[in-house]
């Protein structure tokens, strides 16, 4: 029996994808001017988050190359036998299976898309993404091409975002807003960090379920973090037990469709102390005035020195651990990190009507010092023409947030 290397397999129907047809138009529109601009005759796009951004679909590598070929013709998604059909179903274009019979059955199958008399001169690549492998590969099948990186290019027609777009993250930010509010209902003395944040995933979820019930549901979590686990960020939750005066950090994350959105607010549990209430408050304070510069017309960076200002002045500059803010849309900031909009000292970007960023101060005292822990805010807002709105409604600070035992 002869296998094939790739092949078509269009089982069932179209699903209901996230967005209108002609909002992956639009989007294909954009980006297609911008490879007249820059003369270029196709585009293999390999990250998850730029083809789920054009296509409406995410994939799931498991070690397995994607990809999406994007001529002035032609999209067309690559994918891995595994998956069957669910690619085609999940998409608004075309889809090719490759199979696991043959090395670079991938390759063939992206080479297979090409019209036999036309030759590809320029072709775009994600270089923040694609791996030298890959890269080689393709080079050696498109041997007469030159090759350039796009993906700063993607990268800025994806931060504006349409109204279709900004529709679904205010309804993650609604929902975060509840996973939050369980959360605090289960802030017990005894409860683990795991047994806290469970109930607040399963919340999210059944909301997401609910509001959008054609979609796909993965990769809403959660983080609770107590006592010296709120230090990073990015700490995942763990089996500790929290008790009464620990400094607490709320942080949920749900995706609709790959968009994710997110809540973070310090807590303390029943009590708080002097020395934690005042450096709370600072934070606090920074968190305030980053609200009230984020607009359109402002730069990144001057938002960022001004608060480096804010916190020097309040003595507390030397504990910041990252950036203000940074910007929410397709698989951001986890695997569609828009670099180019974030609240930092070396990004010059001027906010625009339409863009979606976070201001999340945070400051992290080490262990053994007064008031130590991790203390930060987490709100999002959209610009708009003269101001932006605060899309997070969820309460910050002392006043609202030491949760009686």
């Amino acid at each position: 029996m002869k296998r094939p290397n790739f092949f078509t397999l269009k089982n069932g129907n179209k699903a209901k994808l996230p967005f209108s047809k002609k909002e992956y138009e639009n989007r294909l529109r954009k980006l297609r001017g911008s490879m007249d601009k820059d003369n270029l005759d196709m585009i293999i796009l390999t990250s998850m988050h730029n083809i789920a951004y054009y296509t409406g679909f995410i994939y799931c590598s498991f070690g397995r190359p994607y990809g999406c070929v994007i001529t002035k013709e032609k999209i067309v998604t690559i994918s891995a036998n595994i998956d069957s059909s669910q690619p085609w179903r999940r998409s608004h274009c075309d889809n090719i299976i490759y199979t696991d019979w043959k090395r670079d059955n991938f390759f063939k199958a992206i080479f297979s898309i090409c019209e036999k008399d036309k030759k590809y001169q320029n072709i775009g690549l994600e270089y923040d993404h694609i791996t030298l492998e890959i890269r080689e590969k393709i080079s050696s099948i498109f041997s007469y091409s030159n090759f350039f990186d796009i993906a700063k290019d993607l990268m800025r027609l994806r931060m504006i975002k349409s109204k279709e777009e900004i529709e679904v993250i205010k309804n993650g930010a609604r929902i975060a807003d509840l996973g939050g509010e369980e959360i605090v209902k289960n802030i017990k003395e005894g409860n683990t960090e795991l047994e806290i944040s469970i109930p607040a995933r399963d919340k999210m979820e059944r909301e997401i379920a609910k509001t959008y019930p054609d979609a796909e549901y993965m990769d809403t979590w959660v983080w609770f973090q107590s006592g010296i686990n709120t230090d990073g960020a990015h700490n995942p939750k763990t089996n500790k037990k929290i008790f009464k005066g620990d400094i607490l950090s709320l942080n949920v994350f749900p995706m609709i469709s790959g968009y994710y959105t997110a809540l973070e607010r310090t807590l303390f549990f029943d009590h708080i102390d002097d020395d934690s209430l005042k450096i709370w408050e600072a934070n606090i304070k920074v968190h305030k005035r980053g609200l009230e510069l984020i607009k359109p017309g402002i730069k990144c960076s001057d938002i960022c020195h001004e608060l480096n200002g804010l916190f020097e002045e309040l003595g507390y500059l030397q504990y910041r651990t990252f950036g203000y803010g940074h910007s929410f849309g397709m698989l951001s900031h986890f695997y569609g990190r828009e670099a180019g909009l974030e609240l930092r000292e070396d990004i010059h970007t001027v906010l625009e009507e339409n863009m979606v960023i976070s201001m999340e101060p945070m400051i992290m005292i080490p262990e053994g010092t007064p008031g130590a822990g991790g203390y930060r805010e987490h709100d999002i807002l959209v610009i708009g023409k003269n101001g932006a709105e605060n899309i997070t409604k969820f309460p910050f600070g002392p006043e609202y947030n030491i949760i009686k035992g």
